[in-house]
């Protein structure tokens, strides 16, 4: 029998790649000479350049960032000629902090511009940027800080507004505040998170455009929200970052000042609200907007290996009802279905219901949470996916 595996991260617990192949392992105690087609896959979040590294014939640049609150960390871009692929997670994603450290409302994109830097310095004139799993809801603005933009704030914000200017308090972007940068006490800084576009008072983007005129930007997520009001960034996606419901209206409010300095109505397009406004600072640049999963499909030839199989399997930690807007498993599925191929699921947990599910094109799906029990599942994530794929092979083998 031949199958295709395409599973997403099994986020916490395995990356794209592992959860590949604890499927194949698996897979192959019950069918062992089954052909198998291993396809890891990602939608522009974590794991974007694991996956893109195994088929993009490129090389590794490795580059110190700012992570997400000021602190140094490692991250990579792949360049293949002149392109250039990265992943803004690496500099500003929810993982990168312990949950009783996050500060949402302080954490910047500042790396995600250095990496930018990092690409073009390196002679990349098109780069790809996958977006999804941040811990930031800047507004891409530390992105533009890195870059060269700047703005200018009042020191105190109850001053008239008439005459302020930098001879007035105002500073620039990469400055420091009364409270040396940090915090809404300080805003005016478009590298000091949602709370630095506090008390803007004008944002330059000049600088940033020059420093990477000529260059082609991709923005690939999966995320179609706009940046502002009840069904941008901060509102739908505050709440995983640690926005509490009573702080959302003034951090909407601060990117709401900020888009209204930069550009209001980019603000609205497509995508300007993917990982905390990053499409925002991205379209702002002039990128172009494409779906995360059909970019990797496309590179990793997914719909050629589709169609050479008897059988598709893809995977992810969680499968519910957001695994249908853009997400892996909907972009797996969708490929299956048009190559005539019927398509699993195997997942941590499996919180939709069948009719949903096949109307995605997923024919069954199996939790892993059901088979071993979420103790056994988190304790020994490999070998818990590796039980449920041999058993799923009892079922599916010929």
């Amino acid at each position: 029998m031949r199958i295709l595996i395409a599973p997403d991260k099994f986020a916490g617990t395995l990356t794209a790649v592992e959860a590949a192949a604890a499927i194949e392992e698996g897979w192959r105690r019950r069918d062992p000479g089954a052909e198998v087609l291993l396809a890891p896959m990602a939608d522009g979040g974590p794991g974007f350049i694991d996956v893109l590294s195994a088929v993009v014939d490129g090389k590794l640049l490795s580059v110190t960032v700012r992570g997400p609150l000021g602190e140094e960390t490692p991250a990579t871009v792949l360049l293949a000629g002149e392109t250039a692929y990265v992943e803004t997670a690496q500099a500003c994603g929810l993982h990168l902090v312990e949950p009783k450290s996050r500060r949402p409302e302080d954490a910047s994109t500042y790396g995600v511009g250095q990496l930018i830097t990092a690409a073009v310095d390196a002679g990349a004139r098109r780069i790809i940027l996958g977006l999804g799993g941040s811990g930031t809801n800047d507004a891409g603005a530390g992105l533009l800080a890195a870059l060269g933009a700047t703005a200018t704030a009042r020191l105190d914000s109850s001053e008239p507004a008439d005459g302020a200017g930098p001879a007035d308090g105002a500073w620039p972007a990469g400055g420091a505040g009364p409270a040396g940068g940090a915090g809404a006490a300080s805003g005016g800084r478009l590298d000091g998170g949602a709370a630095g576009l506090a008390g803007l008072e004008a944002v330059d983007l000049r600088p940033a455009r020059e420093r990477v005129a000529g260059v082609e930007f991709v923005a690939a997520s999966d995320v179609e929200n706009p940046m502002l009001g009840l069904r941008g960034a901060t509102n739908v996606f505050g709440t995983q970052k640690g926005i509490p419901d009573e702080r959302k209206p003034e951090v909407d409010g601060w990117l709401t000042r900020f888009a209204e300095l930069a550009d209001r109505k980019t603000a609205d397009q497509k995508g300007a609200g993917a990982a905390g406004g990053l499409g925002y600072a991205l379209l702002l640049l002039g990128a172009e907007r494409v779906s995360g999963i059909d970019l990797v499909a496309e590179l990793t030839g997914l719909k050629r290996k589709a169609s050479q199989v008897d059988l598709v399997i893809s995977g992810e930690g969680a499968f519910d009802f957001q695994s249908r807007d853009g997400k892996v498993i909907a972009g797996v599925a969708k490929i299956a279905n048009d190559a005539m191929r019927p398509c699993v699921v195997l997942a941590g947990k499996v919180l939709i219901g069948s009719r949903e599910m096949r109307a995605m094109g997923v024919e069954s799906a199996y939790a892993l949470v059901d088979t071993v029990g979420e103790e056994q599942a988190f304790a020994d994530p490999h070998g818990s996916l590796a039980a449920v794929a041999e058993r799923v092979a009892r079922t599916w083998a010929r």
